[in-house]
């Protein structure tokens, strides 16, 4: 089932209305999102339909901040979000949505993924990520 493009800005932006956190239409179908303290700093989402996906993006750490076979362990019990790194080492948290599932509940289950994920790393970094400071 592939909705049309209107729908799934329609679903996002209702969505996103709804959160008591600052948001923005980037582009045509790419948001972007500020929560104000996850894991005791700001993290800043990125939503966008790409390759028929709702695909979520934040950087949740600095690069060195957190081993590779702790974020490799930790993988496999995050349910629809997954870390990744840069080149640099910069640690992400990234997740996909399916046509088919892009509605209220799952752009919330999505984002609360995203967010738990982050939190999770920051936390096992022991500052905060690191983002921001210096």
């Amino acid at each position: 089932m592939n909705l049309p493009a209107t729908t799934f800005t329609a679903t996002v932006e209702g969505y996103l209305d709804g959160l008591e956190a600052s948001w923005r239409r980037v582009a045509d179908g790419e948001w972007g999102l500020t929560l104000e303290d996850v894991g005791g700093r700001p993290l800043h989402v990125g939503l966008a339909l790409r390759d028929g996906l709702l695909r979520a993006q934040a950087q949740a750490l600095d690069p060195d901040l957190i081993g590779d076979h702790e974020l490799l362990h930790r993988n496999r019990g995050l349910v629809l979000a997954r870390y990744t790194h840069a080149g640099d080492g910069t640690v992400w948290v990234e997740a996909d949505l399916p046509p088919a599932a892009v509605d209220a509940p799952w752009v919330d289950r999505l984002l609360g993924a995203v967010v738990e994920a982050a939190t999770v790393a920051r936390w096992r970094a022991g500052d905060g990520g690191g983002i921001g400071s210096g």
